[in-house]
């Protein structure tokens, strides 16, 4: 990945794009390069207790860069794999998310999403709506949700997150093996070091009173190059 942090450049209002190609913003586990393969080639990771179909498309991301979204991560509901929180994205709350965009088509950003909304890859998404206003309600379903947070190289970032703002739902402690892939996606990225990483996902809502600094930088490999 490349080090150095993007920009984005917020949305406008009622200016579609149609893109052949999407920014696909991680802000969880998929930020771990290890983890999103799965979405792309399918297979089960280790720990997992759901096997991925994958994308029609297995062709790996042209690239992968770090990115600072407008909006607040928290961690909320309870996941079977992890037995934890997950992490969600208010793109309207105060603060700045740390991100990994990566560059893929638009029928991968479809299967991905389909994929964590548990429906079997295949549909292509309309993104119409996502690109023109920014926000598009697909379900009321975690993850259901497609954000359009701005633009990157004037190609649109999209991410998918609950419908709920972060206020209205209750916050869960996520578990060690989740923060693991969190950590290692935002260290291979490359524009944190492993303080200020541990720091933010810290003060996260559902970490934030269950997690100090020091018991997330705990979680790192000891040493960067492994």
């Amino acid at each position: 990945m490349s080090s150095a942090r993007r920009p984005v450049r917020p949305v406008t209002p009622g200016r579609p794009l149609r893109p052949g190609s999407v920014w696909y913003a991680s802000y969880g586990s998929n930020m771990d390069p290890a983890r999103l393969r799965y979405y792309l080639s399918g297979g089960r990771p280790p720990g997992a207790g759901r096997t991925f179909p994958g994308s029609r498309d297995r062709t790996p991301p042209r690239k992968s860069v770090p990115v600072e979204l407008p909006g607040a991560l928290y961690f909320a509901t309870e996941s079977p794999v992890w037995t934890g929180g997950r992490a969600f994205y208010d793109p309207q709350a105060p603060g700045t998310v740390r991100a990994c965009a990566h560059l893929v088509t638009e029928q991968q950003f479809g299967d991905i999403a389909a994929q964590e909304m548990y429906e079997p890859p295949g549909a292509d998404l309309d993104l119409t709506v996502v690109l023109s206003e920014g926000r598009h309600v697909l379900g009321p379903g975690r993850y259901e949700t497609l954000v359009c947070p701005g633009y990157l190289e004037d190609v649109p970032v999209l991410t998918f997150t609950a419908p709920w703002p972060l206020s209205a739902v209750r916050h869960t402690r996520p578990s060690p093996a989740y923060l693991r892939h969190l950590t290692a996606g935002l260290r291979t990225a490359g524009a944190w070091d492993d303080r200020t990483i541990a720091s933010y996902l810290s003060r996260a809502p559902g970490a934030a009173g269950n997690w100090t600094v020091e018991q997330i930088t705990a979680l790192f490999p000891v040493s960067r190059a492994e």
